[in-house]
Formats: C-alpha cells, sequence, structure tokens
C-alpha cells in the first residue's frame, strides 16, 4: 500500500470515527435526560395524596435514597452500553479499514512498551547515576539488556516523536514510518518478522568488518611483544591458525592468551587507529567520538550481562528467542541453527567472559572473531 492511499484511509477512518462517536454521544445524552425526567416524574408525589409530614422519632434511622440508588445504577447502565457500542464499532472499522487499523494497533502497543522500558531505563540510570557501576552486578539479565540497547532505540525514535508532534504532521509521519520502519522507528513498533529481517541487515553489515580484524590481529602476531613469552606465542599463534583454516581455538587456549590483552599489543590503548575504527564497527557503533572509552563501556556491559547469566542459572535456563538475541549482540548468526548449538556457543563465550576482568576488557570485543569468524551461519549472508 503506498503512503497516499494510506493516508487516504487514515482520514477516512478519522472521519467516520468522529461522526459515529459525536452521534453516539448526542443519542445518550439524550437518553439519559428522558430517564432523569422520567425518575423525577415517578417520584413526586401528587399534591392532594401528600400526608401529613410525622415527627422524627430520635432513635430510628431515615429510610436510605431510594431515587440516588436508581439514578447511579442507570448512569452506570448507560456507560457500559456506550462503551459496548464503542466496542462493536471497532470490529466494524476492521472490516472496514484493516490496513489503518493495524498501523493503529502497531502503534499503540509500540508506544506502551517503549514507554514502559524508557521509564525503566532512566530508573536504572538513576541508579547508577547516584551509586555508581557497582550496582549493574545488582541488576538481572534483562535489566542490564534493556540498560544496554535502550539509549539508541531512543535516539532512533526521537526525531520521529518531535515532528509528530507537530501541527497535523501526523498525517505524513505515521504513514511515512508505516512504509520506512527500519529508519525511522526502533523495534518496538516493528513486527516480529520485521525484528529479524532488520537484525540480520545489521548483522550482515558488521560481519563485513571481522576480516578487518582479524588482519589486524595477525599484523601483531610477530610484534615483540608476543614472541618475548615463547609458550605465549605458541599459543597464539596457533589460534591465528586455527582461524585461518578455518576452525576456531578452543576456549581454554583463548583464556591462556589473556596476558596479551592485558597490555601491548591488543589492549585498547594499544591498538592502531584502523584497528579500533573496525572493531567499532563490528560492534555496531560509530567511529567519531570517545571510541576507545565507548568500547571499552560496550565490552564491560557484555561482560556484565554474562555474569549475570551464570548467577541466573546459566545458559540452560534461557528460552529460544533469549539464546537467539544474545548471540546477535555477540557476533553469531542463530538463523537456522539448533537449540543445542546455540546453547553449546553462548557457553564457550560465557566461559571466556567469566575469565576477563576490567584490564583484558579488549579480549572480549575481539570474540565475535575468535568464536564466529567461521561459522557457517555467518558466511550464508555473503555466499
Amino acid at each position: 500500500m503506498t503512503s497516499r492511499a494510506l493516508r487516504q484511509s487514515a482520514f477516512q477512518m478519522h472521519c467516520f470515527i468522529s461522526k459515529t462517536v459525536a452521534r453516539q454521544r448526542l443519542h445518550c445524552d439524550q437518553h439519559v435526560r428522558l430517564t432523569h425526567q422520567q425518575l423525577k416524574t415517578s417520584s413526586r408525589v401528587p399534591p392532594m395524596q401528600q400526608q401529613p409530614t410525622p415527627h422524627k422519632q430520635p432513635n430510628k434511622k431515615c429510610p436510605p435514597d431510594e431515587g440516588g440508588a436508581k439514578q447511579t445504577s442507570l448512569q452506570v447502565t448507560v456507560v457500559s452500553r456506550y462503551m459496548d457500542y464503542v466496542n462493536s464499532y471497532i470490529k466494524i472499522l476492521d472490516r472496514k479499514f484493516p490496513a489503518a487499523m493495524h498501523v493503529y494497533r502497531i502503534f499503540m502497543v509500540g508506544t506502551k512498551d517503549l514507554l514502559r522500558d524508557i521509564k525503566e531505563y532512566f530508573r536504572i540510570l538513576t541508579n547508577v547515576t547516584w551509586e555508581g557501576n557497582g550496582v549493574l552486578r545488582q541488576l538481572s539479565r534483562k535489566e542490564l539488556e534493556l540498560y544496554q540497547s535502550m539509549p539508541k532505540d531512543m535516539k532512533k525514535i526521537l526525531p520521529f516523536l518531535i515532528l509528530s508532534a507537530l501541527p497535523f504532521a501526523n498525517y505524513v509521519m505515521f504513514p511515512v514510518a508505516y512504509k520506512y520502519p527500519r529508519h525511522i522507528l526502533c523495534k518496538h513498533f516493528w513486527t516480529l518478522q520485521q525484528r529479524v529481517e532488520f537484525t540480520m541487515l545489521q548483522h550482515r553489515k558488521k560481519l563485513l568488518n571481522q576480516r578487518a580484524v582479524f588482519r589486524s590481529l595477525q599484523l601483531q602476531l610477530d610484534s615483540e611483544a608476543v614472541r618475548k613469552d615463547r609458550q605465549l606465542y605458541r599459543m597464539w599463534s596457533h589460534s591465528i591458525a586455527c582461524l585461518g583454516s578455518g576452525q576456531h581455538p578452543r576456549p581454554e587456549v583463548v583464556v591462556r592468551c589473556l596476558p596479551l590483552f592485558r597490555g601491548d599489543p591488543y589492549h585498547l590503548d594499544y591498538l592502531t587507529p584502523s584497528h579500533v575504527n573496525s572493531l567499532l564497527k563490528l560492534h555496531g557503533m560509530h567511529s567519531m567520538w570517545r571510541r576507545r572509552r565507548r568500547l571499552a563501556d560496550h565490552a564491560y556491559l557484555i561482560h556484565e550481562i554474562d555474569v549475570a547469566i551464570v548467577r541466573e542459572g546459566g545458559v540452560e535456563t534461557m528460552s529460544q528467542d533469549e539464546m537467539r538475541w544474545a548471540c546477535f549482540l555477540r557476533g553469531l548468526n542463530p538463523v537456522n541453527m539448533r537449540d543445542e548449538d546455540l546453547r553449546f556457543w553462548l557457553s564457550q563465550w560465557v566461559k571466556i567472559s567469566t575469565q576477563i576482568d576490567d584490564t583484558s576488557l579488549s579480549l572480549l570485543l575481539h570474540c565475535p572473531v575468535l568464536l564466529a569468524y567461521n561459522k557457517p551461519s555467518n558466511w550464508t549472508l555473503f555466499h
């Protein structure tokens, strides 16, 4: 459906709803007014039949006002019938304007989810601001994932919200956003199919930088800092050879190479600018300001999420959808992979991540290459 047809459909639905609500409101007002008049007429006693008012007995209670109870009951009945009438018109709108109602539901549900997540994010942000990063160790895995993803979602949806608030701009912005949801909206307004499709496109864009990161690792293989420890050099050269031959090094071997990422040559402070740019693009980050600091923060958050996974029972307690989104975040395409394979790969990642500290966060940034560079599910995106 084109944006012009969608705008016409939305405008027709708007006019239809306005006329219907106005007509029904007028009908309800007349009905309530007529009923009130009937109640007053029935409750009024003719003057000839009025009896003298007896003196009130001090020990007897006055009977309740039955007229007020009837009036309240009548109002509740009228409101309930009115709501039933409106709900029945929703079904009529579904039949007459299915595309417009589909868009309406997407935006309604997405707005509720977005507001809920924004509220939760600012609650976490307030605690982190006042109490420091130590609060992150007390958060659950879902809270940490929300804290990691919400800033990007809010930056993406903010221009749309600002422009939609302008007078009459919503008639243009909503059809445009419906036609280009990947560029204008965040994941709260995507369908399940769109989430998978758009995440795959973003993941493919990230994987284009894997080879550049691998080449940067190779360039430092024969550096003096690596060759001074023969055993460490032997293990690291074996790991690089595994990647070059279509395999992956074992997590135990990668953990033994941790000293290389605590200083020269693979610590964040020792990486070349081109190496840093490749890492930023590999993790879906821009390469403008505070590059090394943002990489360190990103690695620290992923590390805390991995620790939370272990704290909450391990990878075995995660659902299929949770494992898939976790693999996307860590550089693996989970589409068409079995749950057992996903669980095994995530357990290998967590095994490495739990051995990392603040001085070796650079290793975690290179794990998408060390553990997923030759995965068939990633290569299928290019071949």
